[in-house]
């Protein structure tokens, strides 16, 4: 399909390169099946290379997906190979230096096992997600490529290429250009499997990665002491029911400590009508003119507009009075200059 366009337009391979941001070698390797066309939802070359040929929005997308799937049922009959050997160096060389020596010692005696395998993984999943993320930035990627000695259409490619990588195929070239400038150390935890990543900071803001591979009890937070010292109260806090109660416990502050009198006045608005909207399902029963409406079957919503009614109404009635006592104010004070002239 690409081919084809390229010679309807009269265009090149060159000109292909420069609209997609990438390597001329990298759109040759791709037509003539050298390199496996990468996953379309983690690159962004489909829609440039589609909006330069002039094609239907996503169909090279849906023809690339179509190839990778022939491509990948093919390789599956073959068995997995392990890292290369500088891979698997690099690897121990970011470790921390307190547990380099016993997972050297591991990934000797298990060769491509599960540890190795799942600490090669982590790394990755990281890296990619950190490369995904950024390769939109312009900025980040020249940062990147500065570092690597590439240019920056050598760079996208890498990334694109590194994007697709899994931990069966990481090549040297990945490590070389992602996992070690972007990597600074890892550690892992080998009764838990819990493993912590830092990352460059220079380049990431968020440098420092932390995961969790066994299950947990959930840690209950500490209750906090006004909400202890108001449960004591009975005489205001008895009647409380338990969905109340654990409401109240999963209230959070950062930081503040609240008061006993805090509790209270949260648990009054969460049993105030006034301050919940009443369900589609109820009946509101229409007040007519002139017509008796006993008290309980007024609406939420009219008890409300009746009460910000009377709200505003009393602060009417305080602006006049204010009103009334400047002008006696003032009106004091003229007849005072005037006695006094």
């Amino acid at each position: 399909m690409i081919k084809q366009r390229l010679e309807e337009l009269g265009l090149e391979q060159r000109n292909l390169a420069a609209a997609a941001e990438v390597t001329e070698s990298y759109i040759s390797q791709l037509l003539t099946g050298k390199k496996l066309p990468p996953e379309p939802s983690r690159t962004d070359v489909y829609e440039k290379m589609g909006k330069f040929l002039k094609l239907p929005g996503g169909k090279l997308a849906k023809l690339a997906d179509h190839q990778r799937k022939e491509v990948l049922k093919r390789n599956l009959v073959d068995p997995p190979k392990p890292l290369f050997k500088e891979v698997r160096e690099l690897i121990l060389r970011k470790c921390a230096p307190a547990k380099e020596k016993q997972i050297r010692a591991i990934f000797e005696k298990q060769p491509f096992g599960e540890l190795e395998r799942l600490v090669t993984q982590k790394l990755l999943d990281v890296v990619k997600t950190v490369a995904r993320d950024e390769l939109p930035s312009e900025t980040w990627l020249h940062s990147v490529a500065r570092l690597s000695g590439r240019s920056y259409e050598a760079m996208r490619v890498s990334i694109l290429e590194f994007l697709e990588t899994d931990v069966f195929n990481v090549s040297i070239d990945n490590s070389v250009s992602f996992l070690d400038p972007l990597v600074e150390s890892w550690d892992i935890d080998l009764a838990t499997f819990g493993m912590g990543i830092v990352l460059n900071r220079r380049l990431i803001p968020d440098y420092a990665k932390k995961f969790e591979f066994v299950e947990s009890e959930h840690v209950q937070p500490e209750e906090e002491p006004g909400l202890k010292e108001f449960l004591r109260y009975q005489s205001v806090s008895g009647d409380a029911t338990e969905e109340e109660i654990e409401f109240l416990k999963k209230l959070r502050f950062n930081g503040k400590r609240p008061m006993p009198l805090y509790y209270y006045r949260e648990l009054q608005n969460l049993r105030d009508p006034l301050h919940f909207r009443a369900t589609m399902t109820q009946t509101v029963q229409k007040k007519t003119l002139g017509q008796f409406q006993p008290k309980g079957s007024v609406a939420p919503m009219h008890k409300f507009m009746e009460a910000d009614c009377m709200e505003k109404q009393l602060q009417l009635n305080g602006r006049k009075r204010a009103i009334q006592r400047w002008a006696g104010i003032k009106g004091s004070r003229g007849k005072k200059q005037k006695a006094k002239s």
